[in-house]
Protein backbone atom coordinates (compact mmCIF):
# COMPACT_ATOMS: atom_id res chain seq x y z
CA UNK A 1 0.00 0.00 0.00
CA UNK A 2 1.59 3.41 -1.06
CA UNK A 3 2.73 5.50 1.79
CA UNK A 4 0.17 8.60 0.91
CA UNK A 5 -2.73 5.55 1.37
CA UNK A 6 -1.25 4.44 4.73
CA UNK A 7 -1.37 7.79 6.48
CA UNK A 8 -4.64 8.43 5.24
CA UNK A 9 -6.14 5.13 6.44
CA UNK A 10 -4.38 5.46 9.99
CA UNK A 11 -6.53 8.78 10.62
CA UNK A 12 -9.46 6.75 10.31
CA UNK A 13 -8.54 4.49 13.12
CA UNK A 14 -11.66 2.78 13.35
CA UNK A 15 -10.72 0.09 15.70
CA UNK A 16 -8.27 -0.14 19.04
CA UNK A 17 -5.48 -2.66 19.94
CA UNK A 18 -4.35 -5.02 17.70
CA UNK A 19 -3.34 -7.89 20.51
CA UNK A 20 -5.12 -8.96 23.65
CA UNK A 21 -3.79 -11.52 26.40
CA UNK A 22 -1.11 -13.94 25.28
CA UNK A 23 -3.12 -16.80 23.05
CA UNK A 24 -3.45 -20.41 24.63
CA UNK A 25 -1.33 -22.83 22.62
CA UNK A 26 -4.62 -24.15 21.27
CA UNK A 27 -5.36 -20.55 19.73
CA UNK A 28 -2.49 -19.92 18.63
CA UNK A 29 -2.07 -22.95 16.68
CA UNK A 30 -5.62 -22.61 15.02
CA UNK A 31 -4.76 -19.20 14.23
CA UNK A 32 -1.11 -20.38 12.45
CA UNK A 33 -3.00 -23.17 10.56
CA UNK A 34 -6.30 -21.99 9.76
CA UNK A 35 -6.16 -18.48 9.33
CA UNK A 36 -3.96 -18.87 5.59
CA UNK A 37 -7.06 -21.06 4.40
CA UNK A 38 -10.23 -18.49 5.40
CA UNK A 39 -8.07 -15.32 4.39
CA UNK A 40 -8.33 -13.17 1.92
CA UNK A 41 -5.93 -11.61 -0.71
CA UNK A 42 -6.74 -8.42 -1.43
CA UNK A 43 -3.55 -8.19 -3.33
CA UNK A 44 -5.50 -10.06 -5.67
CA UNK A 45 -8.47 -8.14 -7.75
CA UNK A 46 -11.96 -8.92 -6.50
CA UNK A 47 -13.82 -11.15 -8.53
CA UNK A 48 -16.72 -9.66 -10.80
CA UNK A 49 -18.75 -12.65 -8.35
CA UNK A 50 -17.83 -13.48 -4.87
CA UNK A 51 -18.69 -16.48 -5.43
CA UNK A 52 -15.82 -17.25 -6.98
CA UNK A 53 -14.35 -16.36 -3.49
CA UNK A 54 -16.46 -19.76 -1.96
CA UNK A 55 -15.68 -23.56 -2.82
CA UNK A 56 -19.64 -23.45 -4.40
CA UNK A 57 -21.53 -21.25 -5.91
CA UNK A 58 -23.33 -18.69 -3.29
CA UNK A 59 -26.86 -17.20 -3.30
CA UNK A 60 -25.77 -14.10 -1.74
CA UNK A 61 -23.03 -12.93 0.22
CA UNK A 62 -23.27 -11.51 3.36
CA UNK A 63 -20.11 -9.27 5.53
CA UNK A 64 -20.09 -8.85 9.16
CA UNK A 65 -17.64 -6.08 10.35
CA UNK A 66 -16.30 -6.61 13.79
CA UNK A 67 -17.20 -10.43 14.66
CA UNK A 68 -15.63 -10.95 17.86
CA UNK A 69 -15.04 -14.04 19.12
CA UNK A 70 -17.13 -15.22 15.80
CA UNK A 71 -20.77 -16.14 17.32
CA UNK A 72 -22.79 -14.47 15.03
CA UNK A 73 -20.78 -15.06 12.57
CA UNK A 74 -20.64 -19.11 12.82
CA UNK A 75 -24.46 -19.19 13.65
CA UNK A 76 -25.48 -17.34 10.75
CA UNK A 77 -23.07 -19.14 8.77
CA UNK A 78 -24.34 -22.49 9.39
CA UNK A 79 -27.95 -21.17 9.37
CA UNK A 80 -27.65 -19.95 6.02
CA UNK A 81 -24.96 -22.63 3.60
CA UNK A 82 -26.40 -21.89 0.79
CA UNK A 83 -24.97 -18.24 1.44
CA UNK A 84 -21.24 -17.03 1.05
CA UNK A 85 -19.99 -14.75 4.49
CA UNK A 86 -16.83 -12.85 4.90
CA UNK A 87 -15.87 -11.48 8.36
CA UNK A 88 -13.77 -8.34 9.39
CA UNK A 89 -11.92 -9.05 12.63
CA UNK A 90 -8.74 -7.16 13.27
CA UNK A 91 -8.22 -7.92 16.64
CA UNK A 92 -6.18 -11.06 16.59
CA UNK A 93 -7.73 -12.93 19.87
CA UNK A 94 -11.17 -13.12 18.25
CA UNK A 95 -9.68 -14.36 14.85
CA UNK A 96 -7.93 -17.06 16.93
CA UNK A 97 -11.66 -18.13 18.78
CA UNK A 98 -12.81 -18.19 15.50
CA UNK A 99 -10.24 -20.11 13.90
CA UNK A 100 -10.53 -22.50 16.83
CA UNK A 101 -13.57 -22.92 15.83
CA UNK A 102 -13.44 -23.91 12.43
CA UNK A 103 -10.74 -26.50 13.37
CA UNK A 104 -13.47 -28.08 15.22
CA UNK A 105 -15.95 -27.80 12.07
CA UNK A 106 -14.76 -26.08 8.73
CA UNK A 107 -16.86 -24.51 7.08
CA UNK A 108 -16.54 -23.83 3.14
CA UNK A 109 -19.15 -20.32 3.02
CA UNK A 110 -16.74 -18.47 5.41
CA UNK A 111 -13.90 -15.85 4.44
CA UNK A 112 -12.19 -13.57 6.70
CA UNK A 113 -10.64 -10.08 6.65
CA UNK A 114 -7.99 -9.69 9.64
CA UNK A 115 -7.20 -6.17 8.91
CA UNK A 116 -8.93 -2.94 8.17
CA UNK A 117 -12.68 -2.86 7.38
CA UNK A 118 -12.29 0.48 4.81
CA UNK A 119 -9.93 -1.74 2.64
CA UNK A 120 -12.43 -4.90 2.32
CA UNK A 121 -15.03 -2.14 1.65
CA UNK A 122 -13.04 -0.44 -1.08
CA UNK A 123 -11.73 -3.98 -2.87
CA UNK A 124 -15.41 -5.14 -3.24
CA UNK A 125 -17.11 -5.12 -6.21
CA UNK A 126 -20.39 -2.61 -6.78
CA UNK A 127 -23.48 -4.04 -5.11
CA UNK A 128 -21.87 -7.43 -4.26
CA UNK A 129 -23.22 -8.31 -0.98
CA UNK A 130 -27.22 -8.77 -0.03
CA UNK A 131 -25.78 -7.53 3.99
CA UNK A 132 -23.59 -5.88 6.21
CA UNK A 133 -23.75 -6.46 9.62
CA UNK A 134 -22.35 -4.28 12.07
CA UNK A 135 -22.73 -5.62 15.49
CA UNK A 136 -21.98 -4.15 19.04
CA UNK A 137 -18.93 -1.93 17.56
CA UNK A 138 -16.77 -0.24 20.00
CA UNK A 139 -18.97 3.18 20.68
CA UNK A 140 -16.22 5.50 21.31
CA UNK A 141 -17.87 7.09 24.16
CA UNK A 142 -15.47 10.35 24.43
CA UNK A 143 -16.87 12.81 22.31
CA UNK A 144 -13.50 13.86 21.17
CA UNK A 145 -12.91 10.56 19.59
CA UNK A 146 -16.56 10.06 17.80
CA UNK A 147 -14.68 10.83 15.09
CA UNK A 148 -13.49 6.97 15.14
CA UNK A 149 -17.07 5.47 15.22
CA UNK A 150 -17.73 3.34 11.99
CA UNK A 151 -20.61 4.80 11.14
CA UNK A 152 -19.86 7.72 9.02
CA UNK A 153 -20.90 9.64 5.92
CA UNK A 154 -17.98 8.41 4.39
CA UNK A 155 -18.18 4.73 5.05
CA UNK A 156 -21.99 4.57 4.98
CA UNK A 157 -21.00 6.41 1.13
CA UNK A 158 -18.67 2.60 1.18
CA UNK A 159 -22.09 0.54 2.37
CA UNK A 160 -23.95 2.14 -0.21
CA UNK A 161 -21.80 1.52 -2.98
CA UNK A 162 -21.13 -2.33 -2.33
CA UNK A 163 -24.84 -2.71 -1.05
CA UNK A 164 -26.82 -4.35 -3.99
CA UNK A 165 -30.43 -2.69 -4.09
CA UNK A 166 -32.32 -3.94 -1.08
CA UNK A 167 -29.92 -4.97 0.63
CA UNK A 168 -29.86 -4.55 4.41
CA UNK A 169 -27.26 -2.59 6.73
CA UNK A 170 -28.18 -4.23 10.14
CA UNK A 171 -26.56 -2.26 13.60
CA UNK A 172 -26.38 -2.78 17.15
CA UNK A 173 -25.66 -1.86 19.94
CA UNK A 174 -26.63 -1.03 23.39
CA UNK A 175 -25.33 2.48 23.85
CA UNK A 176 -28.05 4.83 23.44
CA UNK A 177 -25.63 7.80 22.20
CA UNK A 178 -24.31 5.65 19.32
CA UNK A 179 -27.97 4.37 18.63
CA UNK A 180 -28.92 7.69 18.12
CA UNK A 181 -26.00 8.78 16.56
CA UNK A 182 -26.73 5.84 13.87
CA UNK A 183 -30.19 6.64 13.67
CA UNK A 184 -29.50 10.45 12.49
CA UNK A 185 -26.40 9.74 10.42
CA UNK A 186 -28.48 6.75 8.34
CA UNK A 187 -31.53 8.95 8.02
CA UNK A 188 -29.26 11.86 6.42
CA UNK A 189 -28.31 9.40 4.18
CA UNK A 190 -30.09 9.59 0.46
CA UNK A 191 -29.04 5.88 0.15
CA UNK A 192 -30.91 4.15 2.97
CA UNK A 193 -34.08 3.99 4.72
CA UNK A 194 -34.70 2.87 8.21
CA UNK A 195 -36.93 -0.38 8.02
CA UNK A 196 -39.24 0.82 11.82
CA UNK A 197 -42.80 0.03 11.56
CA UNK A 198 -43.26 1.24 15.25
CA UNK A 199 -41.14 2.73 17.82
CA UNK A 200 -40.68 -0.63 19.59
CA UNK A 201 -39.45 -2.19 16.63
CA UNK A 202 -35.85 -1.30 17.76
CA UNK A 203 -35.78 -3.26 20.78
CA UNK A 204 -36.64 -6.51 18.92
CA UNK A 205 -33.91 -8.70 17.99
CA UNK A 206 -32.88 -10.06 14.12
CA UNK A 207 -34.27 -12.95 12.78
CA UNK A 208 -32.60 -16.16 14.24
CA UNK A 209 -30.63 -13.60 16.47
CA UNK A 210 -28.13 -15.60 19.16
CA UNK A 211 -27.12 -14.02 22.15
CA UNK A 212 -23.92 -13.41 22.10
CA UNK A 213 -21.33 -12.07 25.44
CA UNK A 214 -21.65 -8.67 24.33
CA UNK A 215 -25.44 -8.93 24.58
CA UNK A 216 -25.31 -10.44 27.57
CA UNK A 217 -22.78 -8.16 29.36
CA UNK A 218 -25.19 -4.89 28.18
CA UNK A 219 -28.35 -7.12 29.82
CA UNK A 220 -26.59 -7.75 33.21
CA UNK A 221 -25.50 -4.33 33.04
CA UNK A 222 -29.00 -3.40 32.65
CA UNK A 223 -28.75 -1.55 29.31
CA UNK A 224 -30.79 -2.33 26.74
CA UNK A 225 -30.17 -3.31 23.41
CA UNK A 226 -31.37 -1.50 20.01
CA UNK A 227 -31.17 -3.62 16.68
CA UNK A 228 -31.34 -1.53 13.56
CA UNK A 229 -32.35 -2.14 9.96
CA UNK A 230 -31.67 -0.36 6.97
CA UNK A 231 -32.62 -0.72 3.49
CA UNK A 232 -30.41 0.11 0.30
CA UNK A 233 -32.82 1.90 -1.85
Amino acid sequence: MPAEERRKRATEAFFGRRHGKTLRPRQAAALERQLPRYRLDLAIAAPADLSALFSREADAVRLEIGFGGGEHLLHEAMRLPQSGFIGVEPFVNGAAKLMLELERQPLDNLRIHDDDATRLLDWLPDASLASIDLLYPDPWPKKRHWKRRFVNPVNLDRFARVLRPGGEFRFASDIETYVNWTLLHCRRHPAFEWQARIAADWHDAFEAWPSTRYEAKALREKRKPAYLTFRRL
